[in-house]
C-alpha cells in the first residue's frame, strides 16, 4: 500500500495594495467628455449622454423637416434622427475632403427615449477635465452658441465648448 504524504500548503494571503477609498481618488474631481470638432473648434458632451460613435452611410431624407435635420438612419433596428450640428450652430456647410475633415462622423445621444445622431466634422477623444478649468459662458461666445452651451473648459491653451444636448435638440424652440 502506498502512503499519501500530506502537505500543508497555505494559500497566499491577499493584501490590498492601495487602501484609499474611491472618494479620495485623485480622479474624483474630473468630469468625462466625448470631444469632437467642427472646423477647428472643440466641443464636448458628457460621456454618460453618448450612446454610440458612428459614420452614417445611408441617411434617408425626411420631407418637410427643419433645415438642421439631415434625415434618419437605422441603428440596430431603431430609427435615429440625424442632426447637422454645423447648421444648428449657424455655421457654413462642411467642405468635403478638406484636411482634418474626415467627413460625416456621428455622435449618437439619447433624449426622452429617442436617439439622435449629431453630425460633426471629426471625433476627438474621451477626456477627463478637472472642474477647476470650468468657466461659465464667456461674454465673447457667439450668442447662437451661448444658447446651446453649458459653459466652457480651458485645458492647455485651448477652449472646449460643452454642449447642452437638451437645448441643441429642442428644434421647436425657434
Amino acid at each position: 500500500m502506498t502512503e499519501a504524504l500530506a502537505t500543508t500548503e497555505t494559500e497566499p494571503e491577499i493584501v490590498p495594495v492601495d487602501n484609499r477609498a474611491l472618494s479620495t481618488h485623485p480622479g474624483g474631481n474630473l468630469e468625462d467628455f466625448v470631444t469632437f470638432f467642427i472646423g477647428s473648434q472643440m466641443f464636448g458632451i458628457p460621456v454618460l449622454r453618448v450612446q454610440d460613435i458612428l459614420t452614417p452611410d445611408q441617411i434617408a431624407p425626411i420631407p418637410l423637416a427643419p433645415k438642421e435635420v439631415v434625415g434618419s438612419i437605422n441603428l440596430r433596428g431603431r430609427i435615429v434622427t440625424v442632426i447637422d450640428v454645423r447648421t444648428r450652430l449657424g455655421l457654413p456647410p462642411r467642405e468635403k475632403g478638406k484636411e482634418g475633415n474626415t467627413g460625416n462622423m456621428g455622435v449618437t445621444v439619447e433624449q426622452d427615449s429617442d436617439l439622435y445622431t449629431l453630425l460633426v466634422d471629426k471625433i476627438g477623444d474621451v477626456i477627463g477635465l478637472s472642474k477647476e478649468f470650468y468657466e461659465k459662458n464667456p461674454a465673447t461666445l457667439d450668442p447662437k452658441w451661448r444658447e446651446f452651451s453649458n459653459g466652457v473648459y480651458r485645458p492647455e491653451d485651448s477652449l472646449m465648448v460643452v454642449l447642452d444636448i437638451d437645448n441643441l435638440l429642442n428644434l421647436t424652440a425657434e
